[in-house]
């Protein structure tokens, strides 16, 4: 460990732990390079941008001090370096921000003498087609949305996997989500926890209008392309919370694995049945 990034949430809390963080591992010998959390930009045509900052390749891990919104922010920053990441929570739920901010030191201390694992989750890419030209191209680790923006009407949402069509959701909206986005948006619309370790894509409608429409668990493998009907309007397409912009039936979405994945740093001893019983409140009375 010779070098260390600190993705900063921009809160007083987050700010006086970096400073604290940085000054303990500059005592340590490491070099450090401290980001604040500013949102990124939905102007790219490509889902690897050059023009959006990114994280230097040569570091040897990321710390995330914030929430899970930062957390997300964070892998915008580091795309494809291949640069693992840990998450310190100091939010108010945090699923992917699963170590607690009081241990912090004591797991940076397992971090750099290498008592950890490293656990692989894989991303989606997500790219808006109009008139056969890519509008905008995104990657996700939780969830890609599409649901309406204001009023409170259905939507119908052609989706078809693999060219081929599977169904019209008559629905709120409709959830792309990786199985770490499992527990986000698409667990409070009733979708399924599914382990991150696996590799595969989760479709959940939002309030589905047909009661026999459920949640489907598929393959990563699969394409899956989603269009609206000419009735449909004020929709908006969201990518992980962080960015979205409107779509109409004149766009296709086409949502699939993306070419490289992220390694989440797991301290020595933490399991993810651990972090669903405490986050989850199971196991209590």
């Amino acid at each position: 460990m010779k070098r260390i990034g600190i993705f900063i949430k921009d809160q007083e809390e987050a700010i006086d732990k970096a400073v604290e963080l940085e000054t303990w591992l500059k005592s340590k010998g490491i070099e450090v390079v401290t980001k604040q959390n500013i949102p990124a930009p939905i102007t790219s045509k490509e889902c690897l941008v050059e023009n959006i900052p990114r994280a230097p390749e040569d570091l040897s891990c990321v710390v995330v001090l914030g929430g899970d919104g930062t957390f997300l922010s964070a892998i915008r920053w580091i795309q494809d370096t291949g640069v693992p990441i840990l998450g310190v929570n100091l939010g108010a739920f945090g699923f992917l921000t699963e170590s607690s901010a009081n241990r912090l030191f004591p797991i940076m201390e397992d971090i750099i003498s290498g008592t950890f694992t490293t656990e692989e989750r894989i991303l989606l890419s997500a790219k808006v087609l109009r008139d056969g030209e890519a509008v905008t191209c995104q990657t996700v680790l939780n969830d890609v949305v599409i649901n309406k923006e204001a009023l409170a009407r259905i939507s119908h949402i052609k989706t078809s996997i693999d060219d081929y069509y599977l169904t019209t959701f008559k629905a709120d909206g409709l959830i792309v989500a990786t199985p770490t986005g499992s527990t986000a948006y698409s667990l409070s619309a009733g979708g399924p926890i599914v382990h991150p370790s696996l590799k595969t894509i989760i479709l959940t409608p939002i309030c589905p209008f047909t009661l026999t429409n459920r949640p489907l668990i598929l393959p990563d493998t699969v394409i899956i392309k989603i269009e609206l009907d000419e009735r449909d309007s004020n929709v908006f397409l969201t990518f992980d919370g962080q960015v979205g912009l409107e779509v109409t039936h004149e766009d296709s979405v086409v949502i699939q694995k993306a070419s490289h994945t992220i390694h989440m740093l797991r301290p020595s001893g933490l399991r993810y049945r651990d972090v669903l019983k405490a986050k989850l409140r199971w196991g209590g009375r």
